[in-house]
């Protein structure tokens, strides 16, 4: 009788819903891969397209400015149209999109192909999750997310090696190889779908808030092209339209702000940000995520191109963020909920911040050891990391009403999302300038920032070469390592120090 009541409280038998789960793993590991191993695979993607830094960037900030823009739009389109349906749409889209991206012949058609794979995982990975919830009773439903989480942090860690080892073993041009493996393990997850997954009922009749991602996605897209054309120096636009386009970008996200505030069904409900904890708990995030992004980012470029590290030992570079994350974010957790995240969420953003700062010195230092120099950084980063994600989400969750729980949470993920989109154009000025400074007359005579020569240089250049990239990703890295102290900083200006404290009570 048990079993009975507890299947009819969702739309799945319960016989169906392992179908719903693999579906849900596969998918949400396409979308956690994709961003991982593409910077592994970047310095490989630059010389097999002839890409520019520049290129690269908007390689990894297409991707990320639509599926900012309109994460919160997918997750409300599950609700409107009914999850299962929803989902496949995503996943064929997002897998068309790879295979499209697996084909380009250039950088321009496969930054293209980027920005529609961004919109297909705006509307997968918001789904990933939610579909298993509406499956699930919620009996049920925290061991069924469990296995979903595990699995997922798992193919995280595990897809940049394998990635690394692909790019190590085989030519520049097996990157194709990263999006095109999106074919099979996408048809799986569509037939588990259509074939084995009952339909839901579509939920609520909320209407999509189309105008506002439209104005958020051209508002950020405008933002970072300001930035990267700067990254282009001489070869790039004037500094007078990089501004433009930054006043430009400005000017669009006010009338976003403005029409959210006045839309009848907003994608944002900006009356959230009246909330004090839940204001501060996106800023720490923001300028967390912000320095995350950006060292992982420009850091493999750096030890591919700059130090010869090969792609297969750049692949650990995830690694120990994934498994710290899987098997401490429980703990972590807890300990949260007993003493309130305020502690946890500045503890850990000083120690990422340590080891972006130990990163710099390293890279200052031309300590060219990836084991001894990188790798223990990238632990304790790892670690600090670990300390943080739960409780953020906790600080973000606890201060809000129960009814709100689910905008707080998709606002949360699109501000993390928007600070890596940000961070990658902003860093890239950052790091093209050190760079040509570094190189002084050299600038221009010898290859990129995250490119290694085709020619052999003499050894003055190539050492010249290498050092002005050294100092390059180190002032990246200071710069970011500063970004986890404010991260800190306004987390304990600003997040409960209990969890039963409430912006009312402080």
């Amino acid at each position: 009788m048990a079993v009975s009541s507890a299947s009819a409280s969702t739309f799945c038998p319960s016989s169906r819903r392992r179908y719903v789960l693999a579906a849900a793993i596969l998918a949400s590991s396409m979308g956690f891969i994709d961003g991982s191993v593409v910077s592994i695979a970047m310095p490989a993607i630059r010389a097999d397209l002839g890409a520019s830094l520049a290129n690269a960037q908007w390689i990894s900030n297409a991707y990320a400015l639509t599926l900012s823009a309109l994460i919160l739009t997918g997750g409300a389109a599950g609700d409107r149209f009914g999850l299962r349906l929803t989902f496949i749409a995503g996943i064929a889209f997002f897998v068309a999109a790879s295979v499209a991206c697996a084909l380009a012949p250039n950088a321009a058609l496969l930054i293209a192909f980027r920005a529609v794979q961004g919109i297909g995982a705006a509307i997968m990975v918001p789904c990933s999750l939610a579909i298993i919830a509406k499956a699930y009773p919620k009996a049920e439903r925290g061991r069924a997310i469990g296995i979903w989480a595990a699995a997922s942090a798992m193919t995280t860690a595990l897809g940049p090696v394998l990635g690394g080892f692909a790019l190590s073993v085989f030519d520049d041009s097996i990157w194709r190889a990263i999006f095109a493996i999106n074919l099979p393990l996408g048809a799986v997850a569509v037939w588990l779908l259509a074939v084995r997954v009952p339909a839901d009922p579509p939920g609520s009749k909320k209407a999509l808030d189309l105008n506002g991602a439209v104005l958020a996605a051209i508002g950020f897209g405008l933002l970072a092209f300001g930035l990267t054309i700067l990254t282009e120096g001489e070869n790039g636009a004037s500094p007078t339209q990089s501004v433009l386009a930054i006043v430009a970008g400005l000017a669009i996200l006010a009338a976003f702000v403005f029409w959210e505030s006045r839309a009848s069904e907003p994608m944002v409900d900006l009356g959230l940000f009246a909330n004090r904890a839940f204001s501060g708990a996106n800023v720490s995030t923001f300028f967390l995520y912000f320095a995350l992004s950006a060292i992982l980012f420009y850091l493999p470029m750096l030890l591919i191109a700059g130090w010869g590290v090969s792609p297969a030992q750049t692949g650990f570079l995830f690694l120990p963020l994934s498994v710290f994350i899987a098997l401490l974010s429980g703990i972590v957790g807890k300990l949260s909920d007993n003493i309130g995240p305020r502690l946890p969420i500045a503890v850990g953003s000083l120690i990422v911040g340590a080891a972006f700062a130990a990163l710099g010195v390293v890279s200052l230092a031309q300590y060219h050891s990836f084991w001894v120099g990188v790798f223990p950084m990238m632990v304790v980063m790892g670690l600090g990391m670990a300390l943080v994600v739960s409780p953020l989400s906790t600080a973000v969750m606890t201060v809000v009403e129960d009814q709100q729980t689910g905008a707080a949470s998709g606002i949360n993920n699109a501000v993390s999302r928007i600070a890596g989109l940000i961070a990658v154009a902003a860093m890239g000025v950052v790091t093209a300038f050190g760079y040509a400074s570094a190189l002084g007359d050299l600038a221009g005579k010898v290859p990129e920032f995250g490119v290694a020569s085709e020619t052999v240089l003499d050894a003055a250049s190539e050492a010249a070469r290498i050092a002005a990239g050294d100092s390059a990703f180190a002032t990246v890295a200071f710069v970011n390592a500063g970004l986890c102290v404010l991260s800190a900083l306004v987390a304990l200006a600003t997040v409960p120090s209990s969890p039963k404290r409430t912006e009312s009570e402080e």
